[in-house]
């Protein structure tokens, strides 16, 4: 899998987005979880009302940094979310190692009707021809990247820049970046990125992305996204 999230660092918790409402009362503390479980059940639903009355400004107080890799496609989807995040990518302007690529279990087919985006759930079975050879798509592609790959590789022993070099290099391309935000612009990416007519590659992102933060802040991550 090339799609891929590791969490490096956080900072805050449910009791920060909590105490950071309860300024407003001049209030602060913990709420530790007693024998009944009263403080938690407390916080869980300041926090539910919190996200629910859109009072959003408290989600901001805490920090998640998480490294991430994925095909140069979904990359530019996903830069779009900009709004309390930061991002650092590997870039091959300094970097020349062996590149690596996505290549996706089905290549699926256009969806039917008028719809202009997204893909349907089934495969494409209708062979292409290129250069008079005929065969399936999936074996054209492996070829192609390749292709590619070599054009890149020579540039290189041909002393052109690395920063002009990439530029033969395909869009499934796989690359790594460092993104950093807060809980609320996280949760903005995953509701954007798991709805209905996202790309399915986008949908394996927002999985992983929810199973690295829902741990953090089970509270605030299910009363902004559930």
């Amino acid at each position: 899998m090339t799609i891929s999230i590791e969490l490096m660092d956080h900072a805050g918790s449910d009791q920060a987005v909590a105490n950071a409402a309860r300024v407003s009362f001049a209030a602060k503390g913990e709420w530790n979880s007693n024998p009944e479980g009263y403080d938690d059940m407390r916080m869980e639903k300041l926090i539910g009302y919190l996200a629910k009355h859109k009072h959003l400004c408290v989600f901001r107080h805490n920090m998640i940094t998480i490294r991430c890799k994925a095909p140069i496609f979904l990359m530019r989807q996903l830069g779009k979310h900009q709004a309390g995040l930061t991002w650092s990518e590997v870039s091959r302007r300094y970097v020349s190692t062996e590149p690596e690529f996505y290549y996706p279990e089905v290549w699926r087919a256009k969806p039917d009707g008028s719809i202009k985006q997204g893909s349907s759930a089934e495969g494409v079975t209708q062979a292409i021809t290129i250069n008079g050879v005929t065969a399936p798509v999936e074996q054209f592609v492996p070829c192609f990247i390749d292709d590619c790959v070599e054009l890149y590789n020579k540039m290189l022993e041909a002393k052109v820049a690395p920063e002009l070099a990439r530029m033969v290099l395909p869009q499934s391309m796989v690359s790594e970046w460092v993104w950093t935000g807060n809980i609320l612009a996280f949760a903005h990416v995953y509701r954007e990125r798991i709805a209905s007519g996202a790309q399915e590659e986008a949908k394996i992102f927002a999985r992983q992305l929810d199973e690295v933060i829902r741990p953090l802040f089970p509270a605030s991550w299910t009363a902004l996204v559930d």
